[in-house]
């Protein structure tokens, strides 16, 4: 950290400064220059290599300085201040549309990590700091955790300012606002809040932002970490705060009164209060006919229920409860059993490990091999695992309904995988009854939790045609009133957390 807190005078000694500040760095680039007519009127240009526009830096502030043509009568005006030439540059020779004069190293040398160029003057203490980032940033393409058939292809960047223009594409409206702060001591992570005035709970956004100013971290290098750190319940597989890549998805969810915390560095943008229906909700539903996607969702619903409840229910029936079981599929179960060494249960969470195993190495290999690997380690190992009867074939049935099922919804996956091996657990000691006992538990939890103060269940239950038209089914835009959903939202979070 810097012992002073402004500049010197002098540009020699700046240049030590900024020196001793960053020692042997060689990204820092100094650019002395002396206009050709006025020896009074010299300076430096400061900035990192490869964090600025090369183009604006020379075609837009260097020469411009030293083609700038000046009378004796200027001169004699500029050198009777105080600070000369510095107001001079501001109003008539650089052209580039962002400056602003800073006194303060810190501000100064945080414009210059951001990608700015510092520009200094012979004679005076203060910095003139111009807008010059230009460093390489990905551009906008599908986001890939969020495809879609139908609708908008755009996703979200690690840029910030993109992504704002992103979302102002959407939404034009004064009414959309931006809050920006920084967060960690070392990196000073630009994060920006957005959302829309008149339908975002206040009671909700002052305590996002309590949240956001109470946190004493190093560094924040993702969204990730911010999803963790302002979270309700730390001890739940459950996420409380949602995040997207779809800016289309973004757009209709700060319409409905909720916020958006945006990270500059990361393409996933956060979302609060995230309800528990948010899981099986996608842009498709929402661009797609009515009963197709209404469809889909019940599909996605069904999907997650099959995902956590197969395998317990398998062993519960197999171990425990077979007089529930019809007399032919208990014999070609058992008969498919013999020779197999391992119980049921063992059996059971065997598979499981194995395919979750193949899983991760499928998302972690290079996409031109991890999907052949995944599904020819699946035939390979599961053909081969019957053959041998290490595993009997209706185990791998299961173990495949389950994987297959939990690939409907992806953003559940950890949810779904702790989910399933508790209620496998307890189905493994009481049979039906433990599985029971562990679904009812499971629905007090997902009661019991709540998300800035919004109940994680709401609307979940309610019978009112107002609340399940966006649930389970998607009611059709023809049989919506203009703005009513937008109202419904607001009053729904204003009333629970008023």
């Amino acid at each position: 950290m810097p012992i002073q807190e402004g500049l010197y005078p002098s540009i020699d000694e700046n240049i030590a400064l900024i020196k001793r500040i960053f020692p042997g760095d060689s990204t820092i680039k100094f650019r002395k220059f002396q206009h050709p007519s006025v020896k009074s009127f010299s300076g430096c240009l400061i900035h990192i290599e490869g964090m600025v526009s090369t183009e604006t830096l020379s075609n837009y502030i260097l020469r411009p300085i030293l083609r700038f043509q000046m009378t004796e009568e200027t001169q004699e005006t500029q050198e009777s201040q105080e600070t000369p030439y510095m107001q001079l540059l501001m109003e008539g020779i650089i052209e580039v549309s962002e400056l602003r004069l800073l006194d303060d190293l810190d501000g100064i040398l945080n414009e210059l990590l951001y990608g700015n160029t510092v520009l200094l003057l012979e004679g005076d203490a203060r910095a003139l700091i111009v807008v010059t980032q230009g460093w390489q940033s990905r551009a906008v393409s599908e986001p890939g955790t969020e495809k879609s058939v139908l609708g908008p292809r755009e996703g979200f960047t690690e840029s910030l300012i993109v992504n704002l223009s992103l979302i102002r594409r959407r939404v034009k409206s004064p009414d959309l606002q931006f809050e920006f702060m920084d967060i960690g001591k070392t990196t000073n992570t630009t994060i920006c809040l957005c959302y829309v005035e008149g339908a975002v709970s206040r009671k909700i956004l002052e305590d996002l932002i309590h949240r956001l100013k109470s946190l004493e971290i190093e560094a924040l290098l993702d969204s990730g970490q911010l999803q963790e750190m302002i979270r309700d319940h730390t001890l739940t597989p459950f996420e409380t705060v949602g995040n997207t890549e779809r800016p289309d998805a973004l757009a209709g969810k700060i319409l409905e009164g909720r916020i958006a915390v945006l990270v500059d560095g990361s393409p996933f943008v956060l979302t609060v209060p995230f309800l528990f229906v948010e899981y099986f909700q996608v842009s498709e539903d929402y661009y797609s006919n009515y009963f197709f996607g209404s469809f889909n969702r019940i599909m996605r619903f069904l999907g997650e229920f099959l995902a956590v409840s197969v395998p317990a229910i398998y062993v519960s029936l197999v171990t425990y409860n077979q007089e529930m079981m019809p007399t032919p599929l208990l014999l070609s179960i058992s008969a498919a059993r013999q020779s197999v060494p391992l119980p049921t249960v063992a059996e059971c969470f065997v598979m499981l490990i194995v395919f979750e195993i193949l899983r991760e190495a499928g998302t972690r290999i290079p996409n031109s091999i991890g999907q052949a690997v995944s599904i020819v380690g699946a035939l390979v190992l599961g053909q081969a695992a019957v053959d041998a009867r290490v595993v009997s074939a209706p185990m791998v049935i299961v173990v495949g309904i389950t994987g297959i099922t939990t690939l409907l919804n992806i953003k559940m996956k950890a949810a779904s995988i702790s989910t399933r091996f508790i209620l496998l657990g307890l189905s493994s000691f009481m049979g039906l009854y433990g599985y029971l006992f562990g679904m009812i538990g499971l629905v007090v939890h997902l009661m019991s939790l709540r998300s800035f103060g919004v109940s994680y269940m709401l609307t979940v239950g309610s019978f009112k045609e107002s609340d399940i038209r966006d649930t389970v089914i998607r009611m059709p835009w023809w049989g919506v009133k203009v703005g009513a959903p937008l109202d419904q939202a607001k009053q729904r979070i204003r009333k629970v957390v008023r």
